[in-house]
């Protein structure tokens, strides 16, 4: 292989809802993307879209000088990097995207130090839809030369890089921003219910709310699948995400952070999942608040619904 053509190499362990949107859109600009994933269905969508496929981590890691992590638990992450560490492979840069405790990432950057490799803080904030069109936000955290090294590949499929500093702080920033994002995700859902129970039509709710000064990302974002009440495109599973929250309310709790409004957003989405609805997009609370106030909606000729 040429040295320029290894230089645009980049390995992705993790081809899920995230890591397999990093993949498709690397690819697209022009990357050699190497990746992995335990699940058979994302293997094909990855192979599909041009990514090479390894059988594991380490013989991912052996074809490229840069791997991303995009992992569902902390028990994954450390089987990776004990197979990276146990592989003894030239120094790469593992740049770690996943929302998990600090301790775990902690754990794991002394494991790939040990074996001679840097790893990266780096959570991303964004949703799988935003990520499909680059429109994510990455905060980089620990070693600076490695952060300025990294910073043109995630550029490729993101939007800003931001060097937060010390190891950690890129998940400090992170539970701040899924903080919000819980708590608006939740009270778009509580708006939406509130207009569809007043009798004003779904749509005309989405868009007046867009236009003015209660508009957020978080609303532009969800809002439209509850608008059609169909949550079925997934951008962020509430399973998933129960799991963010988890992260959020310990440390929060670690540091003495009061937290009322998350701690109060927390109930709805746990009777999603009593619902059945965590593999449904977290916008799918709508569905619970809508029971909740004994709104009942029907389809009309345009496919959006509308309350009566």
């Amino acid at each position: 292989m040429a040295d320029g053509r290894k230089r645009r190499s980049v390995g992705i362990i993790g081809l899920g809802i995230m890591g397999g949107a990093f993949a498709r859109n690397l690819v697209a600009a022009g990357w050699r993307v190497v990746g992995h994933d335990t699940n058979a269905a994302r293997r094909r969508e990855a192979k599909r879209a041009g990514v090479v496929l390894a059988d594991d981590a380490a013989e991912v890691a052996a074809q490229v000088p840069i791997l991303l992590t995009s992992l569902p638990h902390p028990r994954a992450l450390m089987q990776t990097v004990r197979r990276l560490a146990a592989a003894r492979l030239p120094r790469k840069i593992v740049v770690e995207m996943s929302t998990f405790a600090i301790a775990d990432k902690e754990k794991a950057a002394r494991l790939l130090a040990r074996a001679g490799h840097v790893m990266l803080d780096t959570p991303v904030s964004g949703t799988g839809a935003q990520a499909a069109r680059r429109d994510l936000v990455f905060y980089a955290s620990g070693d600076r030369r490695a952060i300025r090294r990294v910073k043109p590949l995630l550029e490729s499929f993101g939007r800003r890089v931001y060097d937060v500093g010390a190891f950690g702080n890129g998940s400090k920033m992170k539970y701040v921003a899924n903080l919000l994002v819980a708590i608006n995700n939740v009270a778009s859902a509580e708006a939406m219910v509130l207009g569809m129970k007043a009798g004003l039509p779904p749509r005309l709710i989405y868009d007046l709310v867009r236009a003015g000064a209660g508009n957020s990302r978080v609303f532009e974002l969800r809002a439209p699948m509850m608008v059609k009440a169909d949550y079925s495109d997934v951008t962020m599973k509430i399973d998933v995400w129960d799991k963010d929250m988890r992260v959020i309310g310990d440390y929060a709790r670690k540091i003495k952070a009061p937290t009322p409004m998350f701690d109060a957003s927390k109930p709805i989405y746990r009777r999603a999942q009593r619902r059945g609805l965590g593999a449904q997009d977290t916008a799918a609370v709508c569905a619970v608040l809508e029971r909740m106030a004994g709104l009942k909606r029907r389809r009309i000729a345009s496919g959006a619904p509308r309350a009566r």
